[in-house]
């Protein structure tokens, strides 16, 4: 009776976190695009290759501030305030002491991109990981309780503010410097409702004794982290380099609108999927049950979105961007087929880090960025101009197989944990990623007639979502019916 009550609770607290998570992402994807579209008039691609050469920089960081210590507290089950205590303050030191020295590595990183104006500004752009910095322990709490309401609101207030400070100084002429303050702006606000809704405080008895316990775990994924990141900025950090920045900020925001698709998704996942598969337990019956029909949701909303985004590009960059933007539509059109696997993949990963397998996670990520890397610099060095792509789209193009084949990689880790065999994990996902593809091509013949953006647009939206829901629902798809019901009884 008490695992049937308990089986129940985890089943209503994952159902809440991902129905918040859906609302979060949802929302905070429609902000950042009405923030982005009014950006996009009044920044040029230069302002937005200035900030992507230096992301990569804050992104490793802000790995190197969390330390991995994020997933080691929630895997944690009876984490303590003095653990808590311990990460907020390591924190705060490592994330001085990495601020000090890219203070000092600024002149280097604007040589490296011969240009000088990335002194000043990288040394203002930084600030916001330091920022961060205060809500990392905070924000752990709030993740580990799933408490994703609490997390959304953060996040929206956050955007809205930063948004309109960013707005207001891109219309003052102050160009990437508007970009960098809407960063720095958004990581504060969201350490102070972190530290609101959290209601946890630190204390001046300090002893890094946990951190010394945790360390073996954490550093996994701090490395992980960083390779990571590695694969999600390699683009731009390599390309400072070779390319003007107007080619790395159109490519830039072509992956910006991509994220946005693939985070909305991951929202969901990656807010409740390591928690809840902690609490599953050791039950192998029970984890398979739990992942696959996780999988089958995931597989169910991806698809269609990202395939959907990658239908509308030019129409939609046509309609919400000047003409300058217009070189973005080819690298968008593209990223958004990686970005359908995106957030599979994180599923599969954080399964993998609930199992206390960082090490798995830590290499298997390792060498998936050896592989980007190795990719990337070949077809610089080498000059490769396949089938008329150029450089930097075969670049982009390999990118995107690369992450669809690795999913085979990351299901041998799972199978040595779960025993799920590749043809069941196969027939979670293949009829949604089939319908998917089936909607979009049907879609795109039945359209080509409109000559019209904006009719084009909406028809294809239109006709996409019926096409999609029609067929999975005449195919009595479990998973879409067992959402739709969930709905009706929320809203009853």
């Amino acid at each position: 009776m008490a695992q049937t009550s308990s089986n129940s609770s985890l089943k209503e607290k994952t159902a809440k976190g991902l129905l918040w998570g859906a609302m979060n992402s949802t929302l905070m994807q429609l902000l950042n695009a009405v923030i982005g579209v009014v950006l996009l008039w009044y920044l040029d691609p230069e302002d937005y290759g200035m900030i992507a050469v230096l992301a990569i920089y804050s992104a490793i960081a802000a790995n190197l501030q969390d330390s991995g210590f994020i997933s080691a507290l929630i895997n944690k089950r009876d984490a303590t305030h003095k653990d808590m205590n311990a990460v907020f303050w390591f924190n705060i030191l490592v994330s001085a002491l990495i601020y000090l020295i890219l203070w000092f590595c600024a002149p280097l990183i604007a040589a490296y991109n011969d240009d000088s104006r990335l002194v000043a500004l990288s040394r203002y752009a930084f600030l916001g990981f330091f920022c961060a910095s205060f809500s990392i322990t905070p924000r752990t709490i709030l993740m580990k309780d799933l408490r994703v309401k609490e997390q959304a609101v953060c996040n929206i207030v956050a955007l809205v503010v930063s948004g309109a400070v960013a707005i207001i100084m891109a219309a003052s002429k102050m160009a990437y410097w508007s970009i960098a303050t809407q960063s720095i702006v958004y990581v504060s606000i969201v350490s102070i409702g972190s530290w609101y809704f959290s209601k946890w405080r630190p204390s001046l008895h300090i002893t890094f004794q946990p951190i010394k316990e945790m360390f073996g775990f954490s550093c996994k994924i701090l490395i992980t982290g960083i390779f990571n990141n590695i694969n999600k900025f390699a683009f731009e950090s390599t390309m400072g380099a070779f390319y003007p920045a107007g080619s790395i900020g159109s490519y830039s925001q072509a992956n910006k609108w991509n994220q946005m698709g693939s985070q909305t998704i991951l929202g969901m996942v990656q807010g409740v999927a390591q928690p809840m598969f902690v609490q599953v337990g050791d039950d192998r019956e029970r984890q398979q049950r739990v992942f696959r029909k996780m999988l089958r949701f995931t597989a169910l909303v991806s698809f269609p979105l990202m395939f959907g985004l990658s239908l509308v590009s030019a129409e939609f960059i046509g309609i919400i961007a000047p003409d300058k933007w217009l070189s973005a539509i080819p690298f968008l059109q593209v990223l958004c087929i990686g970005g359908a696997f995106l957030p599979l993949a994180a599923l599969y990963y954080n399964f993998i880090i609930s199992r206390g397998k960082s090490d798995v996670y830590m290499w298997n990520t390792i060498a998936q960025s050896v592989v980007i890397l190795a990719n990337l610099f070949a077809v610089q060095y080498f000059k490769l101009n396949w089938f008329g792509f150029s450089g930097i789209q075969l670049m982009v193009i390999n990118y995107v197989v690369i992450l669809a084949l690795w999913m085979f990689v990351w299901h041998y880790f799972v199978w040595r944990e779960l025993r799920l065999s590749l043809l069941s994990a196969l027939l979670d996902v293949l009829p949604f990623f089939l319908v998917a593809v089936l909607t979009m091509v049907v879609t795109y013949f039945a359209t080509t007639f409109i000559t019209n953006n904006y009719l084009l647009l909406i028809s294809r939206i239109l006709l996409a979502a019926v096409l999609y829901v029609g067929v999975l629902w005449a195919l009595k798809a479990e998973i879409l019916r067992e959402c739709i019901g969930y709905l009706r009884k929320r809203k009853s």
